[in-house]
């Protein structure tokens, strides 16, 4: 490690002894590290092992899985944070239905940091509501989480190239397999997105119906590469949801 990382992390370190601390929003401590204490962090459901490129399921050497080599998706790649499992689930459902929003710029911390800054796109995309949704929940938990990421990483941020024009019924609802046709046509796009690189946000991954579908929308437009950004990923013990 060189003397300049070495000053950087102590510069960091003697920031968070001033910080206030604030209760741990898993176990209550109190906590300098942010909305989640050092301890709980280390027990989050990172995606650590190696992964499908494509789709971000475990695979034993990271390889592409079966199902991606049969039907891939649209998008190329996929970056996931977590798995979505107890007790990070419980954390996007604060955000998502909680109204806890700021899990949301968490999140996006932790998502910009685990993006191959070699390889970063041109643009960022975050999954559109539908209007109706929007009025009712009365924000859009995917643009929150794609501003701060591209904040964070300097790329631009397209909040409106692209709208949900069908009030679909909730992914969440359905059975795996009426996941697809349920997410038909629901996306347009309006923006030139010719020969760009777009990365997609999202909060979860599960079947990838909806991300599949705004990345046929976007590339109705042009795009050239797709990627997936997301905060986490359902695994297959936990495809009850």
């Amino acid at each position: 490690m060189s003397i300049l990382r070495n000053v950087i992390l102590n510069i960091s370190a003697e920031i968070k002894h001033f910080l206030p601390a604030q209760p741990c929003v898993l176990c209550g401590s109190m906590s300098r590290e942010g909305l989640w204490c050092a301890a709980c962090d280390d027990t989050l459901p990172y995606l650590d092992a190696a992964y499908c490129p494509s789709c971000a399921l475990p695979t034993p050497t990271g390889e592409i899985c079966g199902q991606c080599l049969k039907h891939p998706p649209l998008f190329a790649h996929t970056t996931a944070v977590f798995g979505y499992t107890f007790p990070l689930d419980k954390l996007i459902q604060a955000m998502k239905y909680g109204e806890q929003l700021a899990l949301a710029y968490a999140f996006a911390e932790k998502l910009a940091h685990r993006i191959d800054k070699t390889e970063l796109p041109d643009c960022i995309i975050p999954m559109p509501l539908h209007p109706a949704k929007l009025r009712e929940r009365g924000f859009n938990q995917s643009q929150l989480l794609a501003a701060k990421t591209a904040c964070g990483l300097g790329i631009e941020l397209l909040p409106n190239a692209c709208q949900r024009v069908r009030d679909t019924l909730p992914q969440s609802a359905l059975p795996w397999k009426e996941r697809k046709k349920n997410m038909r046509d629901a996306f347009c796009c309006d923006a030139d997105l010719t020969g760009r690189h777009v990365a997609l946000v999202d909060d979860v991954l599960t079947t990838g119906a909806s991300l599949n579908a705004l990345a046929g929308a976007v590339q109705k437009r042009g795009a050239d590469r797709v990627s997936a950004w997301v905060v986490a990923r359902t695994l297959p013990h936990s495809r009850s949801g």
